[in-house]
């Protein structure tokens, strides 16, 4: 099932997609109990397919984007956070920070995996059960903050207001039965900056879950970003990196494309 996010009079609701092109609303709260009724509703603005309680995110979880920076595949999975402020909407802008400024904004197509239920210590061959379902992501990212400005730390560079764009729908677990076989591209406007798989991760869906919730408690809806493949910008020559104008789109097969402008914030 492929479900979305948007807005009501009455504030965000969800809907799901229909074969025929119409959307049904549901009833009932998506992290616990809900079903789809028979009502047919016209969808308003789309929102991100979640607000979620955390963002974990995996770095350097690709075997080509690893070797592209000049490292070595790491040992364990490697993680990191986005504050919730930066999840954006499909189609609204990604806003380049201001107050302090980066020239090095660079994109990284993702899979979202959606947490449906509290996860802790939760085995791999059960991760699938804590799973609600996927979605894009872009893990955009400061690296001039990532790398230099910002103490070589990452949850910093990544977490400025609008660096994680998600959507455009939220797809089922039943509906992507193997989350690693699926292919993974970047358009910087028009023009294909990443083409990848995801067999591709160095540790694949079960395997981040069980690593993350070894005894930690991830809460419902929790959202985890779970790597980019080789082609981001800082790794081509020249560097390629967004600016005010581009429009830069995540393409996941079987779910969708998300795409969003980049614009210059505002001091």
């Amino acid at each position: 099932m492929k479900i979305i996010r948007h807005l009501t009079p009455s504030g965000p609701a969800y809907a799901a997609l229909q074969p025929d092109g119409t959307a049904r609303a549901i009833e009932g709260d998506i992290l616990g109990e809900w079903r789809v009724t028979e009502r047919v509703i016209t969808p308003g603005k789309l929102l991100a397919p979640m607000q979620p309680t955390n963002i974990l995110c995996i770095g350097l979880n690709y075997a080509k984007h690893a070797a592209e920076g000049g490292k070595a595949p790491p040992a364990r999975p490697i993680w990191f956070i986005k504050l919730p402020g930066a999840v954006q909407n499909p189609g609204d802008a990604i806003r380049l920070p201001a107050r302090q400024p980066s020239t090095q904004v660079d994109y990284e197509c993702e899979l979202a995996i959606v947490l449906g239920r509290t996860a802790l210590n939760v085995p791999r061959e059960k991760a699938f059960d804590y799973i609600l379902g996927y979605t894009c992501a872009n893990d955009v990212s400061a690296r001039d903050w990532q790398r230099d400005l910002g103490g070589g730390q990452w949850n910093h560079a990544k977490s400025f207001d609008t660096f994680c764009p998600l959507g455009p729908v939220l797809v089922t677990k039943d509906e992507i039965p193997n989350p690693n076989a699926l292919r993974i591209r970047s358009l910087l406007n028009g023009k294909v900056m990443q083409d990848s798989n995801t067999s591709d991760m160095i540790f694949d869906v079960p395997a981040l879950i069980e690593f993350l919730s070894a005894d930690k408690t991830l809460p419902v809806g929790t959202v985890i970003l779970t790597g980019t493949p080789e082609g981001v910008g800082f790794a081509r020559t020249p560097p390629v990196w967004l600016k005010p104008g581009d429009t830069i789109s995540v393409e996941i097969e079987a779910i969708g494309t998300l795409s969003n402008p980049v614009i210059a914030g505002q001091a």
